[in-house]
């Protein structure tokens, strides 16, 4: 049985990322600092930060590396090159983040990769944006399937969106960077 010292430097190693992802300690560390702290099984339950899980962020930089786990040490998954793509962040561990994004890709990114700022990804096909938040109103410009823009507020079925020097309205259901029950004021 390891010492009360030795199990927690085993936890830090964990946390920091520097004991490997298939080492029997890890998983002993990761287990309790698991059990320890709670994991977070409810969909609106709080992160170990205390922000509510999931939720939307957005890349920061335009190179992000998502890998397989929560440190420097689990092998590079995915290279994102688009800076403002929105994820979801579905779990924390330490200062690290498990994202999903769009295509349902599942993997972890260090924290200081993304931002609060929330970012819409155009999806389908081309969208037109509006001037005001409803279906006849007069287009302000057409957007393309993938472009990525900002999430600025929504009101009821309609969202208030800017895209370059564009800012107007688009549907909640034409981009993705929304939960489907989410209020964003």
């Amino acid at each position: 049985m390891p010492s009360p010292l030795r199990f927690l430097l085993l936890i830090l190693l964990l946390l920091t990322g520097l004991v490997p992802h298939w080492s029997a300690a890890a998983e002993t560390a990761k287990s309790a600092a698991l059990t320890a702290s709670e994991a977070v099984t409810d969909s609106t339950a709080a992160g170990r930060t205390g922000l509510r899980l999931p939720r939307f962020a957005a890349l920061r930089s335009p190179l992000v590396n998502l890998r397989t786990g929560p440190g420097l040490r689990y092998p590079i998954d995915w290279v994102y090159k688009r800076r403002g793509l929105p994820v979801v962040i579905l779990d924390e561990f330490g200062t690290w983040r498990q994202i999903r994004d769009w295509q349902g890709t599942l993997g972890w990114v260090h924290q200081s990769m993304l931002h609060g700022k929330r970012g819409i990804l155009i999806t389908g096909r081309e969208r037109m944006l509006r001037k005001r938040p409803r279906p006849e109103a007069a287009a302000i410009a057409r957007v393309e399937a993938g472009v990525v823009g900002a999430l600025k507020h929504c009101d009821g079925g309609w969202c208030r969106i800017g895209i370059g020097d564009y800012e107007g309205w688009l549907a909640r259901d034409e981009f993705y960077g929304l939960l489907p029950d989410e209020r964003l004021d």
